[in-house]
């Protein structure tokens, strides 16, 4: 994990890891939030939240709305400023409002780039984060085996260029403007948690593969 140090949340910051946790998880069954939902040991959006510190390309914020993660294992860095968390009071708008407040607060940083991934998908990996970073496109995206998803790079060029509202997120611009777009190959999965049985299928794995 970086031991790089922001101490001024508000302090210049070139690139500004991104977790979008703030949508309801409706599609989840389970007796809590999916986000809260036990992944070998852990609540499924510390894998994801875990995953953006480790790669050390800048302050990590979580974009919070119906549900606000556990940050219980981070207590060091929310204390010196790696991880911070903003609200959306929108979230029932669409993910496209929680990109807009992630926009907002890294403007206030000074961002060059934001690099937003979500926090139900706990097996995108430190290495992605970085990989995706580290491109100069004006988009950058990951691409597996499957195609391409999170996390993406968005310059502060196509900030303007993203909806206010809706589901969709960056996937519009992505789509509308390819010849910004840099796909970055990428190891890890991006599956995400989505219903009970997403979850029984990734905890059975695990048991499957423990020694």
């Amino acid at each position: 994990m970086s031991t790089a140090s922001y101490p001024d949340r508000r302090s210049a910051a070139p690139t500004v890891a991104v977790v979008l946790a703030a949508g309801a998880g409706s599609r989840f069954a389970g007796d809590d939030h999916k986000l809260a939902a036990d992944l070998d040991g852990e609540p499924v959006a510390t894998h994801a939240i875990r995953a953006a510190l480790a790669a050390g390309i800048g302050p990590v914020v979580v974009v919070t709305g119906a549900h606000t993660p556990s940050l219980a294992a981070f207590a060091t860095e929310l204390a010196d400023g790696r991880l911070a968390t903003v609200h959306n009071p929108r979230w029932a708008d669409g993910q496209a409002t929680s990109l807009q407040v992630a926009i907002a607060e890294a403007e206030r940083r000074r961002a060059h780039a934001i690099v937003v991934g979500l926090a139900d998908q706990p097996f995108i990996t430190s290495a992605a984060w970085s990989a995706v970073a580290a491109s100069n496109s004006p988009i950058a995206v990951a691409s597996y085996d499957i195609g391409p998803r999170n996390p993406v790079r968005l310059h502060r060029s196509v900030w303007p260029l993203l909806p206010s509202d809706g589901d969709e997120g960056a996937r519009a611009v992505v789509r509308l403007r390819p010849q910004l777009v840099e796909p970055v190959p990428c190891e890890g999965s991006p599956a995400d948690i989505d219903t009970l049985e997403d979850l029984r299928t990734w905890q059975n794995r695990s048991s499957t593969n423990s020694p």
